[in-house]
């Protein structure tokens, strides 16, 4: 018997009281809905996706600056920076090494070329002069020995000679007068032949001694020539011996104000140091560094420009020192004619260097924005000057006011010139009163 199943609850509500009735959304209200979620979406699309580059900005125009873009004569000329230095500098160094024993001048004072500046010591120099004037004397001795050696074998040699001459004179008379009496027969033909024998004997000796003679004189001669040449040499050793004493005390080379000086008493110095340099102080020039992009372009003779006090100085290209460091290369300008009064060494001077002779160009103000674009591209204000458009350019040779426009801009066209550092990502700027 299978259980019985539970009865009904009294009141429960059955399943079909349980039901409810959804109305169904209206379609225009859901197109609506549609339209607005794809409208918001890409709107939001735009935003996000939209480059960095087309945004917009609005900027008061009391903000920025402009020029306009002209076509007159560019001035191809750059702006460096030198230093002022003296015209000439004369370096003052040691001779021969010792030490300090007076300073006869001060720092900073003007001297006169061959004025003595400081006096040294030095016991080596002082022997070693001794030591070669004992040289010097010594070899002066034995020249006059050789010489008085030569003359004696000369004066030997020459008597020896006279008696040689003698005997063959004697013998040549006596030769004769034998010969006379072996005709008659008074004397034997023996007496004869010792005669001549003895003759002919000091003939040949003559001829011996005469070329012995020659042949002592010359080399006698070639050693005394080298004894007076080493005697010379001596002489010029102890010449340099003494002008090496003498520049213990050192003398100014040139005329000028001394300067670096700064030895004090008992101060060793060795051969060679440096210890002061004299300035020309009435004429100086400018050295300035330059950038090596201006490498070729600079030459010896180029003019320049030195505005001091209201006056324009003029200056001249005279050495380049090619050799490049950290990006620069060195130049020296003089002056020409006239030099500013109040310069003074070590003194900063803006110089305005002319690269090349005016020419005609379309150009713009050197300004600010420049330096922020680098000259690839400018801000170009509408005619109605409610905004300005970012536009690429292309400029070339640059000088402390103008830059030369190549490509991208037309005369009468106004630019930005003000700084773009707050808008370096923006391509258009919405110019408000």
């Amino acid at each position: 018997m299978s259980p019985a199943s539970p009865a009904p609850l009294a009141g429960a509500p059955s399943g079909a009281a349980m039901d409810r009735a959804i109305r169904r959304a209206s379609p225009w209200r859901r197109r609506a809905v549609i339209g607005v979620v794809v409208a918001a979406a890409a709107a939001a699309a735009v935003v996000l996706l939209r480059p960095r580059s087309a945004r917009s900005l609005e900027v008061a125009g009391a903000h920025i600056t402009t020029a306009e873009v002209t076509r007159g004569d560019f001035e191809d000329i750059i702006q460096i920076r030198g230093r002022v230095t003296p015209l000439r500098t004369t370096y003052v160094d040691t001779a021969s090494g010792g030490q300090v024993e007076t300073i006869l001048v001060e720092d900073g004072a003007v001297v006169r070329r061959g004025q003595p500046l400081v006096s040294l010591s030095n016991t080596t120099l002082q022997l070693d002069l001794i030591s070669r004037e004992a040289q010097i004397t010594e070899q002066l001795n034995n020249l006059r020995g050789l010489e008085l050696a030569q003359a004696q074998t000369r004066l030997a040699s020459e008597r020896e000679l006279v008696e040689v001459r003698y005997q063959i004179k004697r013998l040549t008379r006596q030769v004769a007068t034998t010969r006379e009496l072996v005709a008659s027969g008074a004397v034997p033909e023996s007496q004869l032949a010792d005669e001549t024998d003895e003759l002919e004997y000091f003939q040949q000796r003559l001829r011996v001694q005469t070329q012995t003679r020659g042949e002592s004189d010359r080399l006698q001669q070639a050693q005394l020539v080298q004894m007076r040449a080493a005697a010379v040499q001596l002489e010029k050793n102890l010449e340099i011996a003494r002008k090496n004493l003498d520049s213990l005390e050192v003398k100014a080379p040139a005329d000028g104000k001394l300067s670096a000086f700064t030895l004090q008493v008992g101060q060793s110095l060795a051969p060679g140091d440096r210890i002061a340099q004299i300035d020309d102080p009435e004429h100086f020039k400018v050295v300035a560094d330059i950038d090596e992009f201006y490498l070729s372009r600079v030459d010896i003779g180029q003019r320049a420009d030195y505005p001091l006090d209201g006056t324009t100085y003029q200056l001249q290209v005279a050495k380049i020192r090619p050799q490049v460091q950290n990006g620069q290369f060195q130049v020296e300008l003089i002056f020409q004619g006239e030099t500013p009064a109040a310069v003074r060494r070590g003194q900063t001077a803006q110089v305005r260097l002319q690269l090349g002779q005016p020419s005609e160009a379309l150009v713009v103000p050197n300004a600010a924005f420049y330096n922020d674009t680098g000259g690839a591209w400018v801000f170009v204000v509408s005619g109605d000057r409610t905004h300005a458009v970012r536009r690429n350019v292309r400029l070339g040779r640059r000088n402390p006011q103008q830059i030369e426009v190549l490509d991208g801009l037309t005369a009468g066209e106004v630019i930005v010139t003000s700084p773009y550092t707050n808008y370096l990502e923006l391509d258009r700027l919405e110019l408000t009163r």
